[in-house]
């Protein structure tokens, strides 16, 4: 569905970010893209949806694929149209629109108000939440609640491909675990699913392929068991060494001068 080649991505045309990125998502799959602060990932999401131009950002070298179309350099609305949907990091309500005024900016694409309707009545179906307070101002909502509502806002686009940045940033564990299975039951209803995430516990758990960026690249990649059960992986991004003791990452900072992935 989604197949990105060789790409790079150079800021202000000075700072090279994308040093020959490659990946896919396949129909139906839930991949995640994991890496540090840095790593490039954000800038991988905003390479696909059309957004480096807003942060002088440019696409030099490579190409991004969606359902057998060329996508990179077009304009983020025919993207949309395309059938991709993002939700960014830190959520990025409306906060002094209601929930339900949120919710009907994100079907703007939609042009029928049959579809309209669908979407509105699918998410609701999934938010039961929302449906509760789809008149309450968004600003008033939890970071949990707001999570939702901006998922919700992504899927009344009717996406093919849903792109997830960070959704459990600053969540309490129980809400990330609430996360986590609207993730899966988003994906059971026919959306594929790019997990851009640092929380690997959680991204790995749920995905059936795995990627890792370190310094604008993918350093390493594989099924989600593989990269869960990977040394490296478990003591940087599990916090767990030798015997499965948890270490802080100061102590698994070491890792870095031993890249056996790279080898």
């Amino acid at each position: 569905m989604l197949e990105i080649a060789n790409l790079e991505v150079v800021y202000n045309d000075v700072v090279l970010v994308l040093r020959g990125l490659s990946l896919e998502v396949g129909d139906g799959q839930i991949v995640a893209l994991l890496g540090a602060n840095g790593a490039g990932k954000t800038t991988t999401l905003r390479a696909i949806t059309g957004l480096l131009q807003v942060h002088e950002g440019e696409i030099t070298k490579g190409s991004i694929e969606f359902a057998g179309e060329r996508i990179d350099g077009k304009d983020p609305s025919v993207i949309v149209r395309s059938g991709i949907a993002q939700v960014m990091e830190g959520r990025r309500v409306f906060a002094e629109m209601t929930v339900d005024e949120n919710l009907r900016t994100g079907s703007i694409t939609i042009e029928n108000n049959a579809g309209i309707k669908a979407s509105y009545e699918r998410v609701m179906d999934l938010f039961p939440l929302l449906a509760e307070r789809r008149r309450d101002t968004a600003g008033y909502l939890s970071g949990g609640e707001q999570q939702m509502l901006a998922i919700g806002r992504a899927l009344m686009a009717d996406p093919k491909l849903l792109i997830l940045d960070e959704p459990s940033l600053g969540l309490a564990p129980k809400l990330v675990q609430q996360i986590k299975q609207i993730i899966v039951d988003i994906n059971q209803s026919g959306v594929a699913v790019l997990l851009i995430e640092q929380n690997a516990n959680m991204a790995l758990s749920i995905a059936s392929f795995g990627y890792i960026m370190e310094t604008g690249k993918v350093v390493m990649d594989g099924n989600s068991g593989k990269l869960l059960n990977d040394e490296d992986v478990q003591e940087f991004y599990l916090g767990l060494h030798g015997t499965g003791e948890r270490k802080s990452f100061r102590d698994v900072k070491h890792y870095k001068r031993r890249k056996r992935w790279l080898s």
